[in-house]
């Protein structure tokens, strides 16, 4: 293997001639040559402001108000969740930049070039519920958007499924919509993301100029108004709801590699995604609850979604207005939050037959089967059920990624063989039984305790799944990050892989290994693996 440095550590291989016949290589998961990382500081900036500016993210201060916080608190907690998130999410971006690579194939090397799947599968099923989520919202903006100009014949439609069949049809406009520019690629996306970025940000403003306006005195609702107060009522949903806002970029924080492979240095998107993600979210969030509490001194209740909001100025033209630019700007966020990465994770299982195009078209049809109605169907449901569990799973997967690369392997990756069988990364028959046992563990400790309040409604028993791990579902996300990060540290470190002694062989010399690549059985070779008067890894036995 023969590679390019340059001067700000990012690394390219001279010729992927070796992996380009590999049934674990294509196209769209092909390392990212030098000439090809063209994204700057700003289009990191952008991408990040345009996500945070999605509706979803304004339902997380309004749904917080809407279960009885000031917006004081809802935006103190969202603060808090994204400064925790941003640790992970930077310490997962740096594979990326470095090797220009994707992350089902950074997971290759802490889970094994099959058990990568794994992981991978478990993000796109995630990204598969939020694209249906934002698809539902941009679908729902198009039916108000329509009722505006058609009038009752539309707004009123015979139901079907609880909705009038004229939803349904928005819902499948704006998921075409998607479709189609997700077959246009990646760069299509870069450029929308750029100038979509701020119009979401324009419907806020107006939303929150128009609602404060009917409230009329403003020092009302920017006094911070709580029906739980500062005692044990708030802080028993606190650890739930900041857990939920750290869950909620958690998808993110697994997969940003998909976005920094193209990265023109490492300090252009730590800047870019620093800048671009709290400051932007805290602000958006902080619009959306000033707004959410200013409802509830116009009609007496917290109107937790935009889009019914903005349906309700008496203002055909700021409608219409408002409306097209959350469409817009839901398409950015979508297609770049959530087709991105699964269409990368899918084309990861099956290589040979998934592009990334067709992964994205995968990513609609599943999203369409997770029926993203009912995961909206209230406040508790998106931010206790849906962030949680969906924040555990992938908090666990973070936690792995962490500790083998920047402490097992030393930010050392062998990038040919993260494309090949029979490499350092195959391990047992191509899983890493100790990445995954930590995984189970950690979903075990986080989500066994899964638990609903009877008086909120919602899919678990009141006492948890597992009575005695009840108190560890509030705080999901952390468990299974920490319990992830340390059960793979210590399985790592207690049975070591073979892998690891080549790893210091590489470094010793500065030069990668090249010993003869072994396809039957996908064993590791111990011969090759295994340095002088070391134990022999548990890895290189049948």
């Amino acid at each position: 293997m023969t590679i390019n440095e340059d001067s700000t550590g990012r690394i390219e291989l001279v010729s992927t001639q070796n992996i380009e016949t590999s049934r674990l290589y294509n196209d769209d998961l092909a390392p990212v040559p030098l000439a090809g990382r063209t994204w700057h500081t700003y289009n990191y900036a952008a991408l990040w402001m345009s996500i945070a500016h999605g509706i979803p993210t304004y339902y997380l201060a309004s749904g917080l108000i809407d279960m009885g916080m000031s917006w004081v608190q809802a935006v103190g907690i969202i603060g808090l969740g994204n400064l925790i998130v941003m640790i992970p999410l930077l310490l997962n971006s740096h594979a990326g930049a470095k090797y220009g690579i994707p992350f089902p194939i950074i997971a290759r090397a802490a889970f094994g070039i099959r058990g990568a799947n794994v992981p991978a599968i478990i993000r796109a099923l995630s990204a598969c519920g939020w694209f249906g989520i934002q698809t539902w919202v941009g679908g729902q903006a198009i039916f108000t958007l329509s009722s505006v100009f058609f009038g009752s014949w539309w707004s009123e439609a015979t139901p079907i499924g609880g909705h009038p069949w004229t939803m349904w049809v928005s819902f499948g406009i704006f998921w075409l919509i998607q479709m189609g520019l997700v077959l246009r690629g990646i760069e299509s996306i870069r450029t929308l993301e750029n100038w979509a970025a701020p119009l979401i940000l324009v419907v806020a403003f107006i939303l929150m100029i128009w609602v404060m306006n009917l409230a009329g005195d403003l020092g009302t609702v920017l006094t911070p108004h709580s029906t739980l107060g500062w005692g044990p009522e708030f802080w028993t949903i606190f650890p739930g709801a900041l857990m939920g806002m750290i869950a909620f970029y958690a998808t993110m924080s697994v997969n940003i590699s998909d976005f920094t492979r193209f990265a023109r240095s490492q300090k252009a998107h730590i800047v870019g995604q620093s800048v671009g993600l709290t400051p932007t979210v805290v602000v958006f969030t902080t619009i959306g609850a000033l707004t959410t509490a200013a409802t509830v001194e116009v009609w007496g209740r917290p109107i937790w979604d935009p889009v019914e909001l903005v349906g309700m100025i008496p203002n055909a033209v700021v409608v219409f207005f408002s409306l097209l630019c959350v469409i817009v700007a839901t398409v950015a966020v979508n297609v770049a939050a959530n087709t991105v990465g699964p269409a990368y994770d899918f084309s990861n299982a099956f290589p040979r037959f998934v592009s990334f195009k067709m992964g994205g078209l995968i990513t609609g049809v599943i999203a369409i089967l997770m029926q993203p109605w009912n995961l909206m169907a209230s406040s508790n449901l998106y931010i206790f059920v849906w962030l949680g569990i969906t924040g555990a799973f992938l908090g666990s997967v973070g936690g792995i990624l962490v500790t083998e690369y920047w402490i097992n392997r030393k930010r050392y990756l062998n990038v040919e063989e993260l494309y090949q069988y029979g490499g350092r990364y195959t391990y047992t028959r191509g899983f890493n039984w100790r990445a995954l046992t930590a995984m189970a563990v950690a979903l075990v400790l986080s989500v066994g305790g899964a638990y609903s309040d009877p008086a909120t409604g919602g899919p678990f028993p009141e006492h948890g799944l597992i009575p005695v791990l009840k108190p560890l579902f509030d705080l999901n996300w952390a468990v299974a990050f920490l319990t992830g990060l340390l059960v793979h540290l210590l399985l790592s470190k207690a049975f070591p892989p073979a892998s690891f002694a080549l790893d210091e062989a590489d470094r010793a010399t500065g030069q990668p290994g090249t010993g003869a690549i072994q396809v039957p059985g996908m064993q590791e070779p111990a011969a090759r693996y295994s340095a002088p008067n070391s134990p022999k890894s548990a890895d290189t036995e049948v």
